[in-house]
């Protein structure tokens, strides 16, 4: 009698525990209070972990109506990543009480995912991928430069990123700071070719908007008979605007090699992670919102200083 008691009562407890648990995990299941993610009644509102959502990397106003995708993704098998491009043309235009400069640091890495397209487009890409790589390299060694004299034995001249702590904290922090720097040291000549970082910068500014007006080329329809241009036609058109009033005529000729050796439109479309021109349309008016943004704050700015003529 006693064992059958005790064996009554083991039961009664692990039903017990059962239900409980079952109680538990029933709850997970059903729609929480004040929850406004979690789908219908019938979908798990599992709230044990909630990831904070991602920022986008797409401001309003730079999608158009009918959106763009999440552009967060990583696109396998190459260099160039759409997300990280526009995770830095964002960054170099978010500076608290300057809404009218640029952030050096982000600006030069932008341009470091830019050289990446260059270089994917192939070898002969080099003409103007070299040059531009240049460039960046010239202002960081400049932002290196002032940051170890102004630190002296302070403190180090780059920080844990490796970038120059100039590019965070000093005269080459941002474009507008470093073009008054560089104006009050006397270090832009008007009258002769000078390495100074605000020249550079117009170099790379000229490039930003070669690159700027072929991508515009790439995101527009056919023509009336339902051809698309080809990206060497594009190329030399946005060359022609941007870049060819300040080349002599041997590097014109130079870069007719240039544009007849570019791949095809689908090799762009694969860059940007797509596969139809469907798509690419409004990923490709994302990037050139955001370029045009930034070059657009740079030219307020050099043209302030009369800069955009540095010879």
């Amino acid at each position: 009698m006693v064992f059958l008691r005790r064996t009554t009562l083991l039961r009664l407890l692990l039903l017990a525990a059962m239900l409980a648990l079952l109680l538990f995990v029933s709850s997970l299941w059903l729609p929480q209070g004040g929850v406004r993610d979690c789908g219908s009644a019938w979908q798990p509102c599992l709230i044990l972990y909630r990831p904070s959502p991602e920022p986008s990397l797409v401001p309003d106003g730079w999608a158009e109506s009918d959106g763009a995708p999440p552009l967060t993704q990583e696109c396998p098998g190459q260099s160039f990543q759409v997300w990280r491009l526009l995770l830095h043309l964002k960054s170099s235009l978010s500076d608290d009480g300057h809404e009218d400069d640029v952030l050096l640091e982000p600006y030069l890495q932008s341009w470091d995912q830019l050289l990446k397209f260059m270089e994917s487009l192939g070898t002969m890409v080099s003409f103007f991928s070299q040059k531009v790589h240049e460039k960046v390299k010239v202002i960081r060694r400049l932002s290196l430069e002032q940051s170890a004299e102004a630190h002296g034995k302070r403190g180090p001249a780059s920080d844990h990123t490796g970038e120059p702590s100039g590019l965070r904290t000093g005269a080459y922090r941002s474009v507008r700071s470093m073009v008054e720097a560089e104006l009050r040291a006397g270090a832009v000549d008007f009258a002769r070719r000078t390495d100074s970082g605000c020249r550079t910068l117009l170099r790379l500014h000229r490039s930003l908007l070669w690159l700027k007006l072929m991508l515009e080329g790439l995101s527009d329809g056919p023509d009336a008979d339902g051809q698309y241009k080809t990206p060497g036609e594009l190329s030399r058109d946005a060359y022609k605007v941007a870049l060819a009033p300040h080349h002599h005529w041997v590097l014109r000729q130079a870069a007719e090699f240039v544009f007849l050796a570019l791949p095809e439109r689908r090799f762009f479309l694969q860059l940007v992670c797509v596969q139809t021109e469907r798509e690419a349309a409004p990923v490709l008016r994302v990037i050139i919102r955001a370029l045009a943004l930034v070059h657009e704050r740079t030219q307020r700015i050099l043209s302030e200083h009369d800069m955009l003529e540095l010879p």
